[in-house]
């Protein structure tokens, strides 16, 4: 009588991955891309900015000497700062972030070459007696800022960046009297529009 042969058991089909393990790993997929993003540029901040920078254009417009013009504009430059910090920072907070590390110390070593030259580029400008130039000189830069520094943050924001680098340029080749006209537009529309924007899809 035939011995029977070494029994073998069929091979097994392979598991197909459970659906709710699927969507742990989607959840997961979708927390690391939101972690490369810095997403504490303020909405509501960018809007007040862009406020005081509609008065304050309206108040450098008012001016007789360059020098009292240039100190309106350079006022607004400190209060557009002591806004925007504290927004960032009030953002980020409540976004369970840190401002200086990962996507958010990209963002700022990105942005604050550019905010440097502008900076130097003033002082230049003032001593050369060439205020004419600023107002361009002013947005295309801190366009350039936004954008650089926006390629770590959310679209929109490297958008607002051309928007106003676009305005910087046609500020450089415009008469010098609608210099005034170009800071409202950039520093004060385009600022008011975006920010709103960020604010109501990108939480505040």
């Amino acid at each position: 009588m035939a011995t029977a042969g070494p029994l073998h058991s069929p091979p097994r089909a392979p598991i197909p991955i459970d659906a709710r393990a699927a969507d742990h790993l989607r959840y997961i997929r979708e927390t690391m891309e939101r972690a490369a993003e810095f997403t504490a540029v303020p909405g509501w901040g960018g809007v007040a900015m862009g406020v005081t920078a509609l008065m304050a254009a309206w108040a450098a417009s008012r001016q007789t000497t360059p020098r009292a013009w240039l100190a309106v504009w350079l006022i607004e430059a400190f209060v557009a700062v002591a806004i925007a910090a504290p927004a960032a920072a009030t953002k980020a907070h409540r976004a369970n972030s840190r401002l200086f590390s990962g996507p958010g110390r990209k963002f700022v070593l990105s942005f604050a070459p550019p905010i440097v030259a502008g900076g130097l580029l003033t002082f230049a400008l003032y001593h050369a007696h060439f205020l004419a130039a600023l107002p361009g000189v002013w947005l295309l830069l801190y366009g350039t800022a936004i954008v650089t520094g926006g390629a770590f943050s959310v679209r929109v924001v490297p958008v607002m960046g051309l928007c106003l680098m676009l305005l910087g340029a046609a500020a450089l080749l415009a008469p010098p009297v609608w210099g005034d006209a170009f800071m409202a537009a950039g520093f004060g529309v385009v600022q008011i529009g975006f920010g709103w924007w960020i604010a109501r899809h990108f939480g505040g």
